[in-house]
């Protein structure tokens, strides 16, 4: 799934896109009269570009998007043990001396048992992850264009609550492009 960024100029949204292209919409926008502001559609925050300079510079500028960003052991640094092609990185874990007994004694040992406990939370969660997500970054970009609008706040209560019908009465006189946004963000992934 390729991530998704919009612009706002005020109250009125620019384009939504690739970073690079909502960038470059931005520096090639007619003189903007408000002050424009560019989200990251997956969080809801907002992001600080410097867009001086020649689209190449502009671009060669551009954070990495966070799946081909560095992980955090260098690869310079000498590998040991594990499977660096998977891409396992070793972190620290604590637990109870009773959890590590039960990790231990499980097929594969801790690092196998801990991957599957991993994997099927994820599974079993992922959804409601995804949810959580998605009212997250609604209630951030909210934060950001919508905070001083009327009934912010209680359509913040009816967000978090999952109320949509209340939501949607509350935020029905947002400016059309902010109203629409944050439905966007925070009901895109429901489904009915």
């Amino acid at each position: 799934m390729i991530q998704s960024f919009t612009a706002f100029e005020g109250q009125r949204r620019l384009m939504t896109g690739t970073l690079a292209e909502v960038a470059l919409a931005v520096k090639h926008a007619s003189g903007p009269v408000a002050p424009v502001v560019i989200f990251d559609d997956s969080t809801g925050r907002s992001l600080d570009l410097d867009l001086r300079g020649s689209d190449e510079e502009i671009l060669a500028r551009l954070p990495d998007p966070p799946a081909a960003a560095a992980p955090e052991i260098q690869a310079a640094e000498p590998r040991g043990r594990g499977r660096p092609k998977l891409g396992v990185v070793a972190r620290e874990v604590t637990l109870l001396p009773r959890h590590w007994e039960w990790l231990n004694a499980q097929p594969g040992g801790a690092s196998v048992a801990l991957r599957k406990l991993v994997d099927e939370a994820r599974r079993i969660n992922g959804d409601r992850d995804r949810l959580r997500a998605a009212r997250d970054a609604a209630y951030h970009f909210m934060s950001t264009m919508a905070g001083n609008l009327a009934h912010f706040e209680e359509a913040s209560r009816a967000l978090f609550a999952d109320d949509r019908r209340r939501f949607a009465g509350l935020i029905a006189q947002w400016p059309a492009d902010i109203r629409d946004h944050v439905v966007k963000l925070s009901y895109s992934d429901r489904a009915g």
